[in-house]
This record gives structure tokens, sequence and C-alpha cells, in this order.
């Protein structure tokens, strides 16, 4: 939490903070990522009048979200721009006199999401009947049975795999 009694005074009063952030895990609807690593975030709010705050700061975590193909753990950097401006009734960040950072950069966090994430571009992923990670070895699961008019199809890709 950060207290906003000083800048909460003047109109165009303004204050500078370092403040660290005590998240341990995103929590979203989609599941739940660990952070791995986090910097403290420097924090600029200016009172801009009419019961409004801006806030200005740039949030860093690094977590840690699956591979959506093969699910092993992949850490993935966050910058997290905060260019916000608040009104002192909006009761998801402001508490009396104090600003609930942790909260903000999580409901931030979720804007700047990647879309995918990979372990590596050629990740293999996972075998549909076993669950082995194609990127450790191969399994001795059969291959699907494919449609006889689709073998053509699959003569051309196992030449270009022999290349």
């Amino acid at each position: 939490m950060l207290d906003l009694t000083e800048v909460l005074s003047d109109e165009g009063k303004e204050i500078q903070r370092e403040v660290d952030l005590t998240l341990d895990r995103l929590s979203y609807r989609f599941g739940t990522f660990e952070i791995i690593r986090k910097a403290p975030l420097l924090l600029t709010v200016t009172n801009i009048g009419g019961r409004k705050l801006l806030l200005r700061g740039n949030a860093q975590l690094e977590v840690s979200i699956p591979c959506a193909r093969c699910l092993e753990p992949v850490a993935v950097r966050l910058e997290i721009p905060l260019e916000n401006e608040l009104e002192l009734e909006n009761k998801d960040y402001i508490d009396g006199y104090n600003l609930n950072v942790d909260q903000l950069v999580h409901d931030e966090a979720l804007l700047v999401w990647p879309e995918r994430t990979l372990c590596r571009e050629d990740c293999r992923g996972l075998c549909g009947v076993c669950g082995q990670n194609l990127n450790e070895g191969s399994c001795d699961c059969e291959s699907a049975d494919l449609d006889p008019r689709m073998a053509k199809v699959l003569d051309i890709f196992n030449k270009f795999k022999e290349v």
C-alpha cells in the first residue's frame, strides 16, 4: 500500500516513490502464475484536481507461464506500463488514503499478457495418445489412421523430413 496523504493535500502536488511489490502470483480466470522475479516500482503520483490522481510508472515482472504445446514452464518477462487516471472513489485500488499498488499491477499485467507462450519456436508438444513430451524423445504410440485420400499428402511431408 502506498500512502497518498501527502499528494492529496494540494492540487498539482506530485510525489515519486519506490514501491516494493508483495505479489507472489498472478491469478486470473485462466490460471494462477508464479512470479519468479519482480523489481521495485518507481511510481509518480500527481494530484490533477477534481478528486483525481495521475499515476505513472513501469512495473517489471518475470512470470512462469506453461508452454502452449508441451506445458513446460517458461519464464516470461512482463513490462507493464502504468499511466492511469484514478478517481479517489475507485474502490478497486484506493482504500481510504492508501493506493493498493499490488492490485493495480495485477490488473494491468493482464493487458500485456502474451497471447501464446512457447518454450521454443520448434516445440513439438505432447503426444496426443500417451502425453509424452516429444521434445524429450518420441513415444511408441502408433500413428493415427489417416484417410486414404490423405496418404499422398503424408508422403510429401515425409519426403521433406528425409531431406
